[in-house]
């Protein structure tokens, strides 16, 4: 079936409930949440589970106001926008809880390799840092865009509420979710941390360009990968994926339901560009962490949308 745009999608919020997404976001969650919850308890992790209980009592609280200006304000909009930000806070934390335990059963880094497919399209990872460390503004605009991914994320779900394009909003936390699911899947299996766990920076370059994530962020998450978790709370988390990058595919997915926005959708694709150019300086990733990503993306759009359109045949039949 062919991607059906997302501003396509802009039903209503009795629509929504009639083809279950929020019911699917919701069985998302919760069966994250049960994985981690077991997960801890057989293999007794270091769990900070107070600061993991306050995001869901947070969670909880936004969901219960969602319900509120649904059932009770007729806000569509604004309960769509509250209920996927609870969603959004649980996924993160959940997801975020698994990726730490898959440390434990993770496979082979395949770090070397993705360096040799870098290589064979023609990227030296050492060269464009060294490139970009003598162009001071452009550095800085692209250490400004690598970190501006999850506040767009926020500032696109806010837009969208103001829309009231509810199927959009819950579109987009189907496609993001999905994607974490396949990143985090496939980097279970094969394991890798970028190109700044491959290659070490001279040491002018590195003070030069100040990446966001650095050698020593690297050589931890290798370390990790050999020792285990460790403690795990949601103020020491790390990101460790690297192929296929995450970081990209929230940047596409951005950009697609952010097409349903006037003048702003220019902005999101203009901006984005910049995002996926900067992860790897920055986020320290192989180019083809990139492409993987934008890939992974722009699938689990499709894959959201055919899961809208058969569930709405569905409900007409």
């Amino acid at each position: 079936m062919p991607f059906v745009s997302p501003s396509r999608a802009n039903l209503s919020a009795g629509r929504v409930s009639e083809i279950g997404l929020p019911q699917i976001l919701m069985g998302i969650v919760l069966t994250i949440a049960a994985i981690d919850c077991v997960w801890a308890m057989v293999g007794r992790f270091d769990v900070d589970y107070s600061s993991y209980a306050k995001l869901a009592l947070l969670s909880a609280a936004l969901w219960l106001v969602s319900l509120y200006y649904g059932r009770f304000r007729d806000a569509p909009g604004i309960a769509a926008m509250l209920y996927g930000s609870a969603f959004l806070i649980v996924l993160s934390a959940g997801l975020s809880v698994l990726n730490y335990f898959l440390l434990t059963v993770a496979g082979p880094r395949i770090d070397p390799q993705l360096a040799r497919l870098d290589a064979a399209i023609g990227i030296n990872w050492p060269a464009m840092m060294a490139a970009v460390s003598t162009h001071p503004l452009v550095n800085i605009i692209l250490r400004t865009a690598y970190s501006s991914v999850l506040p767009q994320v926020a500032l696109l779900i806010i837009g969208l509420g103001w829309r009231n394009n509810v199927a959009a909003i819950n579109a987009f936390c189907l496609a993001l979710a999905m994607s974490a699911a396949v990143t985090i899947a496939f980097w279970t299996a094969f394991p890798s941390f970028g190109a700044f766990s491959v290659y070490e920076l001279p040491m002018d370059v590195a003070q030069r360009v100040g990446p966001e994530l650095d050698a020593h962020y690297a050589r931890e998450l290798v370390r990790l990968l050999v020792t285990g978790p460790g403690p795990i709370s949601p103020s020491e988390l790390k990101g460790l994926i690297g192929f296929p990058s995450f970081h990209a595919a929230m940047a596409v997915l951005v950009v697609l339901y952010g097409r349903s926005l006037p003048y702003a959708c220019w902005a999101f694709l203009i901006w984005n560009l910049i995002v996926l150019v900067a992860t790897p300086v920055h986020g320290g990733h192989f180019v083809v962490d990139v492409i993987a990503g934008a890939g992974v993306a722009l699938a689990a759009a499709a894959a959201t949308s055919r899961i809208a359109a058969v569930a709405e045949r569905r409900e007409r039949t």
